[in-house]
């Protein structure tokens, strides 16, 4: 009796409640207990099928199974138990509930309310009011915050890691430090291509995250395991240079490395467009959210880099490299459940196919068509006459996939007319065939080009706070009353005007500047990159002023040829960093959002990877740079710039001033293109 009570206790179900109703009032009481197995069958393969959330509790039924149960009960007079025929019930039952279940999708799949062109994440479509907004881009930058935490606790001390633990020279940790770096954002273009071609951002994220987990693993074992370390040096023998990591080891060291870096890759190429796609590009509010979530996600960036260089390079200073490791370890783990907490409120666009055969497609059918020969009237017809894209919405199954069709036109425009001649009568190359819509989205891509190429020199820059200025610091005195700040906790200083700055441009300048300028953005995007140049040009600036007079104290105090710490506190080297912090603020921000609004809808996570490809680039073109210098300032009779074991020796001063007329230069270039660049949309000001 209790076991019937508890069971009838449990959720009605509308496709099978009729049945479990009439077993009740036709059998007797001793047959309940038979037909408690079959029930349980069924009510299990409901539960399955239709789901736990989606059912209501019917009480009145509930009350008349138990009343009938009651009465049956009270007049038991116990017969043999009746022939038990469970199939044609079952198949009753299994027939009503898949009619059901068809009618309950077909109705959800054809709401007027749904997103175009998006699925939340049982991959069904995405509801307005329920998917999308604040609430769910939340959820990515509390991630954000712990995924740079565990990126740059490493990135911003691994110099001195290689040169302390695994006996590189200053120049080539440097090296080995860019190389790494340049590597993961590299890769943020094979997570991008990947959110856009085949899977979605969502599942990207989770990907790289696991895997720069596991390579965290790798280097907190082998940090915490001295065998698996070079040995230490022998301070009593000088004389004798340290032994520098190498074989099975430096393997062990570079597989957890690089998976780190492959991670990274994933996550940096799908977390900042999966956050932007929760917004409404077609409403005001919805492009002012967006814009405000780039700004915050910035700041969030910075919220993690300011417990990555504080709270983590002290630990990996004081406690122990295998500390270091294994907060980062936990950090990004931990923003993993964080992540899919927001499942239910995130919107997923649907992978629109590989964006790059788009763009090879179109280049080929210009390229080929422009050796045929006809004539200008055919070549207009052609363009009048060109296929139109169709919609691609199709149902199969249950399975939606559709693509979010951007207005059209008829002829293509006249910027870049070489790639017009793809659109056309293409009858030797059918697969070629390209649609005006195809064209103007590669135009597009070309155009956004030459502004990426104008911030790799500004990322150059960038790319000695995590090299030359660390071993900087760690020549001077880095003591802030009895306490001793790790050379590598400079970054503390951009990173709290970034979080400072970040707000303050969100809230007051760009509401001011809206008014202004009575413009929806107020401050462009292209405005926002170029003053993220100059403020880099102003750095480089500083850099060698402050270099000059770390010499020339290094010099008056006899220091030069030792690494005893010079009597010059490391604020000096706080405004290097705070100039280029500025201009990482003014310049990561702008283009994340420039690259994701200018961009087709179906190349917006591969097109907004391009700014952590400058990144890489900048890194990469760095050590490419140190490289030429060292080659073109050594001979036989003066030693290079940047080479030695002493950076008291270096000509860093000299090498910062060729930094700084680069970056001038590089400001007039990116002047020219960005003077000529048209918006897409019209919103924002030229």
């Amino acid at each position: 009796m209790f076991c019937l009570i508890f069971f009838f206790l449990l959720p009605s179900i509308h496709s099978g409640h009729r049945y479990i109703h009439f077993l009740i009032i036709q059998g007797n009481p001793s047959s309940h207990l038979h037909y408690l197995s079959l029930l349980s069958t069924v009510y299990s393969r409901l539960f399955l099928l239709k789901g736990l959330s989606s059912r209501r509790f019917s009480l009145s039924w509930t009350l008349s199974c138990l009343s009938t149960l009651q009465i049956k009960l009270l007049t038991f007079d116990p017969p043999p138990p009746p022939p038990l025929h469970p199939i044609p019930l079952f198949l009753s039952w299994l027939q009503f509930s898949s009619a059901a279940e068809k009618k309950e999708m077909e109705v959800e799949n054809q709401q007027p309310g749904s997103w175009e062109g998006y699925v939340n994440w049982r991959n069904r479509p995405a509801l307005k009011g329920r998917h999308g907004g604040m609430v769910a881009a939340s959820f990515v930058l509390v991630a954000e915050v712990l995924e740079n935490l565990a990126y740059l606790a490493n990135a911003s001390n691994l110099v001195l890691y290689f040169s302390e633990y695994m006996h590189f020279s200053p120049s080539n940790s440097a090296n080995s430090v860019t190389n790494f770096m340049g590597t993961a954002f590299l890769l943020a273009l094979v997570g991008g291509f990947l959110s856009d071609a085949f899977f979605t951002t969502y599942f990207i994220y989770l990907i790289g995250a696991l895997i720069e987990f596991l390579g965290l693993v790798i280097l907190t074992v082998q940090a915490h395991s001295p065998s698996l370390k070079p040995p230490k040096c022998d301070p009593a023998t000088p004389s004798i240079p340290c032994q520098k990591v190498h074989g099975a080891k430096a393997a062990m060291l570079f597989i957890g490395l690089y998976l780190v870096a492959l991670g990274v890759g994933g996550i940096k190429g799908s977390l900042p467009a999966h956050g932007a796609e929760q917004f409404d590009e077609d409403s005001p509010k919805g492009r002012k959210q967006r814009s405000t979530f780039f700004n915050y996600f910035v700041f969030c960036l910075s919220c993690g880099a300011l417990i990555a260089v504080t709270l983590v390079v002290w630990v990996e200073d004081n406690k122990g490299w295998q500390w270091g490791f294994g907060i980062s370890t936990f950090a990004i783990l931990l923003s993993i459940p964080i992540f899919l907490l927001g499942s239910t409120y995130y919107r997923n666009k649907i992978p629109n196919g590989s964006p790059l055969t788009t763009i090879v497609k179109v280049l080929l059918a210009a390229l080929l068509n422009s050796f045929k020969s006809r004539g200008s009237n055919n070549a207009i017809a052609s363009m009048a006459t060109s296929p139109t894209p169709t919609p691609a919405s199709e149902e199969e199954g249950g399975n939606i996939k559709s693509k979010t069709v951007e207005p059209t036109q008829e002829t293509p425009s006249k910027s870049l007319q070489f790639l017009n001649r793809a659109v056309g009568d293409n009858s030797t190359a059918g697969a070629l065939d390209c649609s005006v819509q195809q064209v103007e989205e590669v135009k597009v891509v070309i155009k956004i080009l030459p502004i990426f190429a104008c911030t790799i020199i500004l990322n150059c820059c960038l790319a000695q706070l995590s090299t030359f200025s660390v071993q900087q610091a760690a020549t001077m005195n880095t003591k802030l009353g009895s306490l001793k700040v790790p050379p590598a906790s400079l970054p503390i200083f951009p990173v709290i005007f970034m979080m400072f700055l970040a707000p303050v441009y969100d809230h007051c300048i760009i509401p001011f500047a809206r008014r202004a300028t009575k413009t929806e953005m107020g401050i462009s995007h292209l405005q926002r990159i170029g003053i993220g140049l100059v403020l880099s040009i102003l750095a480089m600036a500083v850099a060698a002023i402050v270099e000059i007079k770390r010499k020339r104290v290094a010099m008056d105090t006899g220091l030069l040829d030792t690494t005893t710490p010079l009597p010059l506190t490391f604020f000096w080297i706080a405004f290097q960093y705070l100039f280029l912090g500025s201009a990482d603020l003014f310049t990561l921000a702008g283009l994340l959002e420039f690259f994701f609004t200018e961009a087709p809808s179906s190349m917006r996570s591969l097109a907004t990877s391009l700014s952590w490809v400058s990144l890489a680039m900048g890194y990469y073109l760095s050590t490419v740079i140190v490289s030429i210098v060292n080659s073109a300032t050594g001979n036989s009779n003066h030693k290079p710039w940047l080479s030695g074991s002493n950076l008291n020796h270096y000509h860093l001063d000299r090498f910062y001033w060729v930094m700084c007329v680069l970056s001038g230069l590089n400001f007039l270039h990116y002047l020219f293109w960005a003077m000529r660049y048209k918006y897409r949309s019209g919103r924002a000001p030229n």
